[in-house]
């Protein structure tokens, strides 16, 4: 892998509270993040408030476009109802081989209906949507669907969490894993083909109905699943 000061991660939907914790929580593990929006200006701000976070972090701000040119990985957190027009717009902006870790949850919150209910995705899933819509050469990964936005963006919160990974090869996979384990206390564990993220992402809605029930911001642990038994290559 490429040396991550020639190659910063980018955050598209970074103003978001997942968005922007997984930024800073990967800027303190030392990775640059170019920061996406459809707005500049406010891809600015987000930057100079992550940057206040992580004062030895290194932030870019761009649109969503000059985000996706400027990275080799491309973390897509945004809302479900924004996706499609979002990856529609980034046809023509991939660097060739990015690998694309689609975030989006299908819930039916983003059309006025409950944060605890899933919307059906044509395709199966937001990820598979995402592997239709990015075109050739993409190679899309499902992930952190179960992780909690107010635990990342919470940074003296210790993270205990496995996240769910999906996607149709294993090296992209092995990829996104070696990414989001650069954030201390997250263990990335394969979980099949991007079929089986219709149901990783449907998690997300238990977990915000646990979340809201209990008022705490849990997450997902496999137990019984030694660390020595997951391996990438």
């Amino acid at each position: 892998m490429s040396s991550p000061a020639q190659n910063p991660v980018a955050v598209i939907g970074a103003s978001g509270s997942l968005g922007f914790g997984l930024a800073i929580r990967l800027a303190r593990a030392g990775m640059p993040i170019a920061i996406g929006s459809r707005d500049s200006d406010r891809a600015a701000e987000t930057a100079a408030r992550a940057a206040e976070l992580i004062p030895g972090g290194e932030f870019s701000a761009h649109d969503n476009a000059g985000a996706a040119g400027a990275a080799d990985t491309v973390i897509l957190s945004v809302p479900f109802r924004n996706q499609s027009e979002t990856l529609h717009n980034l046809r023509d902006a991939w660097r060739p081989g990015t690998l694309l870790i689609d975030a989006t949850v299908p819930l039916a919150a983003a059309i006025g209906g409950k944060a605890t209910r899933m919307v059906g995705v044509w395709q199966g899933s937001a990820a598979q949507q995402a592997a239709e819509m990015a075109g050739v050469g993409v190679r899309v990964v499902s992930a952190l669907h179960t992780v909690s936005a107010a635990s990342l963006t919470d940074l003296d919160h210790p993270l205990q969490q496995d996240v769910l990974v999906c996607g149709d090869a294993r090296a992209d996979k092995r990829d996104a894993a070696r990414l989001i384990e650069r954030i201390e206390g997250l263990r990335c564990v394969d979980c099949g083909r991007l079929e089986m993220a219709r149901t990783t992402e449907a998690l997300t809605a238990l977990l915000i109905g646990v979340n809201a029930r209990y008022k705490v911001h849990a997450g997902i642990r496999l137990a019984g699943l030694d660390d020595s038994r997951i391996t990438w290559d």
